[in-house]
């Protein structure tokens, strides 16, 4: 446990912080998940889910969530494996 006064303010902030960024995190696999099972069973939600997804990693990048960079690189591979999907489902 933290001895001064600052210390403990610190934790408090991280453990905060944390839960956010956890939030944040879990919600873009959730949806990196929902528009993949879309995108195979051809569902008209996809396109949506698809918007949302790349919405939610531009805004993870931009408030420090995620790196810029990761953020692209996740965008990248995921918009490659729904094309891939949708290729093969075809």
């Amino acid at each position: 446990m933290p001895q001064l006064k600052n210390a403990e303010k610190a934790l408090r902030q991280s453990i905060k912080r944390r839960t956010r960024n956890l939030a944040v995190s879990n919600n873009i696999a959730y949806l990196i998940k929902m528009a993949k099972q879309q995108a195979t069973a051809k569902d008209a939600k996809a396109q949506e889910t698809v918007k949302n997804t790349i919405r939610a990693l531009d805004k993870a990048a931009q408030k420090g969530i995620l790196k810029l960079n990761t953020a692209s690189r996740q965008k990248s591979r995921f918009l490659k494996a729904i094309k891939g999907l949708q290729g093969s489902a075809k």
